[in-house]
């Protein structure tokens, strides 16, 4: 009976402790590793519309989440929306975040863009990317590599753990000299070696080939993608490693 006590004890202590820890907030033990916010859930400080212009109007803040508003569109992406990239470079680093997705709605993560618009007209041209999607309606569900949590175009996660539309994933990008892992849901979906023969491989078979420096660049930006759909973000946090 004492057991059965101090463990349910325990584990209303451990809710408890989940409760008080704020979206967009570093923990203690965050803050000593090295972590910082790339979010802070009341502004897009630290972020700008890739090519140097502020962050448009579509892309909105509010009740502590990053969300794009694609009520009007401009072509395939959002009027004032457009993809977003963070005002610092990373090389070696450790990215998570939280993000959901519309019904029938794809986005993306980035990370190592060229910002250079005379090169690259968008950052997915210089840039792998973690796929955001709902895999139970979107079309792009039905190619392979284009999924929920793959190396988009290049790898497909080892499994699939990605939930239904409307449901908040947990996101992990790890690269540390060339070694990259994708974590979703806290599982590692996709684990790989850039910028070596077999990664020049993947590329060669992907739609990415006649794209002159593709995933090349082992530094760069971080980036949120305009696909014309509404998307949500939150709890964006990085450590450099």
């Amino acid at each position: 009976m004492l057991r059965l006590f101090l463990f349910v004890l325990m584990a209303c202590s451990v809710t408890t402790l989940k409760a008080q820890i704020k979206p967009n907030t570093l923990s203690r033990n965050e803050k000593r590793e090295g972590w910082t916010l790339l979010f802070d859930g009341k502004s897009a400080s630290g972020w700008h519309k890739y090519g140097g212009k502020p962050v448009g109007a579509a892309w909105k803040v509010e009740d502590g989440m990053l969300f794009l508003d694609p009520t009007q569109k401009k072509d395939w992406q959002v009027l004032d929306g457009g993809d977003i990239v963070t005002d610092r470079t990373f090389s070696n680093f450790h990215l998570k975040l939280e993000w959901k997705i519309s019904q029938n709605g794809n986005s993306g993560i980035m990370f190592y863009i060229h910002e250079d618009t005379t090169k690259y007209i968008w950052p997915w041209m210089s840039a792998p990317e973690m796929q955001v999607l709902d895999n139970q309606g979107h079309a792009d569900s039905k190619i392979i590599k284009h999924r929920a949590g793959d190396l988009y175009d290049l790898i497909s996660c080892k499994e699939e753990t990605v939930r239904p539309f409307g449901e908040w994933n947990q996101v992990e990008i790890r690269c540390v000299n060339g070694q990259l892992d994708f974590w979703l849901n806290g599982v590692n979906v996709v684990s790989t070696k850039l910028w070596g023969e077999d990664w020049k491989k993947l590329i060669a078979g992907s739609k990415f080939a006649k794209m002159n420096g593709f995933g090349t660049y082992q530094q760069g930006k971080l980036g949120l993608q305009d696909h014309g759909d509404k998307v949500w973000f939150r709890n964006i946090k990085v450590r450099e490693l």
